[in-house]
């Protein structure tokens, strides 16, 4: 059964059980259809881990759009875009300006040009260079929380900074690259597994250009929360049976990370429960 599956309901069930209730408190977020305020059963620290060497890590309760990520996490950190023009799916629409800009975040950090060691180079290209030359060293990481493009940018940044770690496959003499993704908020029913799995394949290519094993993914959620509207639906989703996990992979003839398409991720075996439709998202 899908190791993700047991992760997530073990997660919703300490938000619920164990939780802050939010309905007492000025909060920012409301419902896009009322407008009334939009409240939160929360959990502070939730830190989760999955092992791609085990297994790819989506929910099989609901089946998570797996291409669809991974454009997103393409646009952002390949094309290094600010504009949804770019993208496929629509769910930046909403902070998009009447040209499609979401401003001075996101892609626009990643892209955005710092000099290291005389040489001009932006956050990703740092990253690629830096597991080339220095695999071993602890300071390789994007960072997209820059407060100098906050005022500017249409959104915050939910997952923000993305620390990758190398350490030896015990079995043999390749390395295997590991990431700690860090998270400021999450929309548990929202973005859960989409987060996950967006980084999980990030996670993949970067490691397969280095012609190192993906390993582990830390994913560490400062506030992980259900909205009040989400609990009955959770509280179903976490009632469902668990499938054995999908087998995904990537062309591995493509060895340039700016070379990968949507078309490169290989999915198979992809089983999952009924899917959840119109979730009301709070803005």
């Amino acid at each position: 059964m899908s190791k993700a599956d047991v992760i997530f309901k073990a997660m919703c069930r300490d938000i619920l059980e164990n939780g802050t209730d939010t309905k007492d408190e000025i909060v920012r977020p409301i419902w896009e259809d009322t407008g009334e305020k939009a409240y939160t059963i929360k959990q502070f620290g939730v830190v989760n881990k999955y092992d791609l060497r085990e297994e790819f890590p989506a929910l099989t309760l609901r089946k998570t759009a797996l291409k669809t990520a991974m454009d997103e996490i393409l646009w952002i950190y390949q094309r290094k875009s600010n504009n949804i023009k770019d993208l496929k799916g629509h769910i930046w629409d909403e902070w998009a300006d009447e040209n499609g800009s979401i401003g001075t975040a996101y892609g626009y950090v990643v892209g955005e040009k710092f000099e290291f060691k005389g040489e001009m180079i932006d956050q990703m290209d740092y990253v690629l260079k830096q597991l080339k030359e220095t695999p071993y060293s602890r300071r390789i990481m994007t960072n997209l929380y820059q407060f100098h493009d906050l005022a500017t940018g249409h959104l915050d940044p939910c997952c923000y900074s993305a620390t990758y770690n190398v350490t030896k496959d015990k079995n043999s003499d390749k390395l295997v690259l590991n990431m700690v993704l860090n998270q400021r908020s999450q929309d548990i029913l929202a973005a859960n597994n989409w987060n996950v799995c967006q980084y999980a394949i990030l996670l993949m290519m970067v490691a397969q250009v280095n012609d190192m094993i993906p390993g582990q993914l830390i994913h560490v959620i400062a506030d992980a929360h259900i909205y009040d509207r989400h609990v009955d639906i959770i509280k179903e989703l976490i009632e469902r049976p668990e499938l054995p996990a999908p087998k995904v992979y990537l062309n591995p003839e493509v060895k340039n990370f700016y070379d990968f398409t949507t078309d490169d991720l290989i999915v198979e075996g992809y089983e999952a429960g009924e899917q959840i439709k119109n979730i009301p998202i709070a803005v």
